[in-house]
């Protein structure tokens, strides 16, 4: 089943993430139209190769066409039409970007369809908002509209205001020239009566506007600070948790709507004051509240447009490298990574272009980190209106490049007291404009960043990175290594769990999270509230192991995003269990019985192992030695458990491998995997490439590989092997 089938039979609440994914950079119509063409392309590595992109874009327009002329239904053509004139204008130059856009929707498709598999959520999802409720947008909403109301209709009161002030000036000023000998007739006290009468409504309506604008003043504060600011810390901190493979992060359009209304509001009102200033210039009386009230008002809104604006300035798009797209707040040292900053408030227009400036470790004191950096490359560049439905002010710096500084005689900060990758550095954003008559100063920092100098580099750095945006929604604690405070084991295994569901494109089970619990705290240590250390987790070898926990588990990550991808994604691999736990689901199973598991003793290996039954009715369990990347390069897993052999006694026994525990027919589950379908009909004797183990004479465990098939193998047959088939030797016996 395609994946778009399967994720349109997602429940309803799954299915508004997925709303999410889709919006005018890739309209959803064309994800419904072309899916089995979309998952078919690489788009991933079109993300990092422009003429794979540029490649695959004209493509894309290529399918479109040929689907809008296949449509039958005149709306929907017409639709797809604009949507092609659309993606053509938008991409045209820059076919990278989609490439990026379509990769990143079917990788978060691939992580919701998880999420679905797993049934429930951890402690730590559960604690934060995966995305905005609908009950609490519509709140939101309600609130910033009626305010946007209450200002409308503002504004009709002070032109009634203004309406009634010119008439009781006109009327005023015509009394004021008439000649004196008439002002005491009687004529002329019923007039000054009535402008009286109105001078009293005057400052009727006077008071009653400053009151309305002092109670929606009032309603905007508590807007601002009892809801978007608490809104806008919890996208920040679902960016955090986002980052490090958690539910895909919404709710930013949606802020920016909220912002962009409260801050329209503001200025209004803003308007509005200064409009109540130069009435009181033509009419002022003793006792206006104009002159009164208004001073305070106007500093509050000045206060609040300050606020409102200046946290609106947030880090869209945290520091990435393209060539790890999955691995944000990593930067190599020489590569290019970019970065998005984004202002919430869409602004009136300005006279000049807002230039944002991109700072590295700025303010930190001399000596505080080991090493210090510089960007290379131009670190200033104009925000400009995206050409999209939001319409927000953004700037993206796509060819930000670091460089180390050279020390003096080698003298460095603190060396010594920080691995590299413990060491945590920030980039900072600023930019200075005017509105309104209001200088306003920007500044935001990205979340913490590892900086690198080689990839080997690169898992011991995000071990860092997920550490961090587990535990704490600090925005620039630099210092959190110094003393890094313990995991739980559930908010722990969660994000492990994260990390497959977001690299691989599914999560780990309960029964795999509690092997890999055991394998780190001890058998029966895997409660969820034990505490799991930063050294225990990322530094300390495993005992009799030369390597950590987390990059033997990283390891397992690459192994699966590079050879074992389709096999995982299908949940034909249990890969974590017990070599007991293995030996007891696999007793009493049929003969040839297998089950695939990543090795405990190799880095990045994965291993099989079958059950035979004896006569006297016992089973016998036999393990082949770690397949690691070096193998499966040359050799696919699917064709190697297709083709497998073992040496029993000299001779080249069939394929032990028969049923996929818990009884699936081996061909059945890998068939679609293979490389080519081996030809019954054929002129020629094929060659191929086949795995071959071992097996000593007394059948006991473990497997062995042999080096070259030897006798007691009759010379003719070792012979005829030799020439038509190319045998994949492994190195001496395995014991896990």
């Amino acid at each position: 089943m395609s994946q778009w089938k399967q994720i349109q039979q997602l429940e309803v609440g799954l299915l508004e993430h997925v709303d999410y994914l889709y919006n005018d950079n890739f309209p959803m119509d064309v994800r419904q139209g072309l899916a089995d063409w979309i998952e078919g392309q690489d788009w991933e590595t079109a993300e990092r190769n422009e003429s794979m992109a540029a490649m695959l874009f004209t493509n894309l327009l290529g399918q479109l066409e040929r689907s809008c002329a296949q449509e039958p239904n005149f709306l929907q053509r017409h639709n797809l039409k604009i949507i092609h004139q659309q993606l053509q204008m938008r991409y045209n130059t820059n076919p990278g970007l989609i490439a990026r856009v379509i990769s990143t929707c079917l990788r978060e498709e691939r992580r919701i369809l998880s999420t679905a598999c797993m049934q429930q959520q951890g402690p730590l999802e559960n604690s934060i908002p995966n995305s905005v409720t609908l009950e609490k947008q519509k709140n939101m909403d309600n609130r910033v509209a009626i305010i946007r109301s209450s200002v409308q209709l503002m504004d009709q009161a002070v032109k009634y205001i203004e309406d009634m002030q010119d008439e009781f000036d006109l009327r005023y000023k015509t009394l004021q020239s008439r000649d004196p000998a008439e002002k005491t007739t009687e004529r002329m006290k019923e007039e000054v009566i009535r402008l009286q009468e109105m001078l009293n409504r005057l400052d009727f309506k006077r008071k009653e506007i400053l009151s309305k604008m002092g109670d929606v003043i009032k309603e905007v504060d508590s807007l601002v600070t009892c809801d978007l600011h608490p809104e806008l810390l919890e996208w920040r901190r679902r960016q955090q948790v986002s980052i490090i493979g958690g539910p895909l992060l919404t709710g930013l359009d949606l802020l920016q709507n909220w912002f962009t209304g409260t801050a329209h509001s503001l200025f209004q009102i803003k308007r509005q004051l200064d409009k109540l200033g130069e009435l009181v210039v033509k009419v002022t009386y003793e006792g206006d509240p104009i002159p009164l009230q208004t001073p305070n008002m106007a500093e509050t809104v000045r206060c609040l447009v300050y606020l409102v604006i200046k946290s609106s300035f947030v880090v869209e798009v945290q520091p990435c490298m393209p060539t790890h797209p999955q691995r944000s707040l990593i930067i190599k040292t020489g590569v290019q990574f970019t970065t998005k900053v984004r202002l919430l408030v869409k602004l009136p227009e300005v006279d000049y272009q807002l230039k944002v400036k991109t700072t590295f470790d700025k303010d930190l004191p001399p000596g505080r980190l080991n090493r210090q950096f510089f960007i290379l490359t131009n670190s200033t560049k104009a925000m400009d209106v995206e050409d999209s439905a939001n319409g927000c002010l953004s700037v993206e710096f796509r060819h930000l490049q670091l460089k180390e500084k050279k020390y003096i005689n080698g003298a460095k900060g603190n060396e010594g007291l920080l691995s590299v990758t413990e060491e945590l550095h920030s980039l900072s954003f600023e930019a200075h404009f005017m509105v309104l008559g209001l200088a306003i100063d920007l500044e935001t920092t990205s979340l913490p960043l590892v900086v690198i100098s080689n990839v080997s580099q690169l898992p011991a750095g995000w071990a860092s990175v997920m550490w961090y945006n587990l535990l704490t929604d600090e925005p620039r604690n630099l210092g959190y290594f110094g003393n890094p405070p313990r995991a739980s084991w559930s908010q722990l295994s969660e994000v492990l769990s994260w990390q497959f569901s977001s690299f691989a494109g599914r999560g780990l089970n309960p029964d795999q999270l509690l092997m890999l619990g055991e394998k780190l705290l001890g058998p029966g240590k895997t409660s969820g509230d034990i505490q799991v250390s930063w050294s225990k987790f990322s530094k300390e070898n495993i005992p009799g192991k030369a390597f950590s926990f987390w990059i033997w588990l990283e390891s397992i990550l690459e192994l699966i995003k590079k050879h074992l991808l389709p096999v995982w994604n299908d949940n034909y691999i249990m890969g974590f269990v017990s070599k007991e736990k293995e030996r007891a689901l696999l007793k009493g199973k049929e003969g040839g019985t297998f089950l695939l598991r990543f090795s405990e003793s190799h880095l990045g290996g994965i291993t099989f192992t079958w059950v035979e039954q004896a006569d006297n009715g016992e089973s016998n369990f036999t393990s082949v030695e770690p397949y690691t990347k070096s193998r499966l390069i040359a050799l696919p897993f699917a064709d190697i458990l297709r083709n497998y052999k073992v040496i029993s006694e000299g001779l080249v026994t069939d394929n032990p491998l028969k049923f996929l525990y818990p009884n699936i027919p081996k061909d059945e589950a890998f068939s679609r995997y293979y490389n080519s379908p081996q030809s019954k009909v054929h002129p020629y004797l094929s060659a191929n490439l086949i795995p071959i183990s071992e097996l000593p004479s007394n059948g006991s465990v473990p497997l062995t590989h042999c080096s070259s098939p030897e006798p007691p193998m009759s010379p003719g047959v070792f012979q005829m092997l030799h020439q038509q088939l190319c045998f994949d030797t492994m190195s001496p016996p395995y014991s896990e």
